[in-house]
């Protein structure tokens, strides 16, 4: 893959094309629990809520859950988090040995809902010869989303999102 968005970070040099895997980090991977304080009325403070990130537990049984998938298996993490945060949560995935081979963050500028932003990344997941098998995702949202491009989802409900 040589033309990747450059808010795109591959865990190695080449990403195989072909069925992938699209997960959550925040509420699937990352227990970010002790920083949902920064999303309370009246206003979300985002930048204190991903600021934190690198305190996060990780659901280790998650974490296996990827670690059980067929390695033929390209893994995506698909994340909502800005890419200011980029060291921090590639710092937090090496600490914790969590399994991806692509990690997607939303650009700096990019303030569509969430939603918006992972269908725009899904497709180009897809123009680029990635074929999404399956879509792991905490917010109701997304889910209905990646159900709407015909990717099968499973819904793990964090607690974080009304829905």
């Amino acid at each position: 893959m040589s033309s990747i968005p450059r808010h795109w970070h591959l865990r190695q040099e080449l990403v195989q094309r072909g069925d992938c895997i699209i997960v959550d980090i925040d509420g699937v991977l990352a227990d970010a629990g002790h920083r949902q304080h920064y999303l309370d009325p009246p206003w979300r403070d985002w930048d204190g809520f991903f600021a934190e990130c690198g305190g996060d537990d990780v659901f280790e049984e998650n974490k296996m859950l990827l670690e059980l998938v067929d390695p033929e298996l390209t893994i995506v993490l698909l994340t909502s988090r800005p890419t200011w945060i980029q060291k921090a949560t590639l710092d937090w995935l090496n600490r914790n040995n969590i399994r991806y081979d692509l990690l997607i963050m939303r650009p700096l500028g990019d303030f569509q809902a969430s939603p918006g932003f992972k269908r725009d990344e899904t497709q180009s997941l897809r123009r680029l010869g990635h074929i999404p098998v399956l879509a792991i995702d905490d917010d109701m949202r997304n889910v209905r989303m990646y159900r709407s491009e015909n990717i099968p989802t499973i819904f793990l409900d964090s607690g974080y999102h009304p829905h």
